[in-house]
């Protein structure tokens, strides 16, 4: 009886049209392209340093250990800046450049007085937690004790380092 129902030729098989025998599906379940052959590939042979982020990454943490890259936030600004104080050569030029990156005013530092005459007044936290006024010490000292940068309005700065 089975023979009168011609079950191979309605029986789904893999291979191209025309063959005769059934192919069995890979056992990966990725199609196998007709040029390769059934044995396994080679291993891959592993690339050095990759990914190149992580020796990026690695790179600028070792930059940022040293005190060279410090964020500076300003009070009512929405977002953080990260600048290197090895670009700046002394709190003048820093002063400068902090003024052209917030686009405001900080004015002259005096030791009596602080910065008079401006809103702001930019403070650091040094690396035992204390904010004290930028200009308060020498700029080798502030260099390796500054561990962030804040600009902060005048009337909150009153009592740090001076009498402001």
């Amino acid at each position: 009886m089975d023979s009168d129902l011609n079950l191979k030729a309605t029986e789904l098989r893999l291979g191209l049209p025309g063959t005769i025998d059934a192919i069995s599906p890979p056992k990966n379940s990725k199609r196998s392209s007709p040029d390769s052959d059934s044995a396994t590939p080679p291993p891959k042979a592993q690339i050095v340093g990759w990914p190149p982020v992580r020796s990026y990454r690695k790179n600028n943490l070792a930059e940022a250990e040293s005190g060279s890259f410090v964020k500076v936030s300003m009070d009512g600004a929405p977002y953080l800046r990260k600048i290197d104080l090895k670009v700046y050569n002394g709190y003048v030029e820093l002063l400068e450049g902090l003024e052209k990156m917030f686009k405001l005013t900080i004015g002259e530092y005096s030791e009596r007085e602080g910065y008079k005459g401006s809103e702001y007044a930019p403070a650091y936290e040094d690396k035992d937690g204390d904010l004290m006024l930028v200009g308060d010490v020498p700029w080798e000292m502030f260099k390796s004790s500054c561990k962030r940068l804040r600009i902060m309005k005048a009337s909150d700065a009153r009592g740090l380092g001076c009498a402001v």
